[in-house]
């Protein structure tokens, strides 16, 4: 059963909506996305990928925040 959240919603910059059936999927979703965005010169995407690099500097920060969401996804309701 697939699952949605948004940009915003995985560390992003806008109301894009992902659909997946894993958390995994939906964050290399994301990940492209804001990838694609900061290519083209979205400075709010740009904004958003250099704070989720500041958080890489600290695992824990890291892995708290991608339990967090995970734990999000897990929560929403199926589709």
């Amino acid at each position: 059963m697939m699952k949605t959240m948004t940009c915003n919603q995985l560390g992003g910059a806008c109301d894009l909506a992902f659909c997946a059936e894993t958390f995994e999927e939906i964050a290399r979703m994301s990940q492209e996305h804001g990838m694609e965005m900061v290519q083209n010169g979205d400075q709010a995407h740009l904004q958003a990928m250099m704070a989720m690099r500041e958080l890489m500097h600290t695992p824990d920060a890291m892995k708290n925040w991608f339990e967090e969401r995970k734990q999000a996804f897990e929560a929403l309701r199926e589709e």
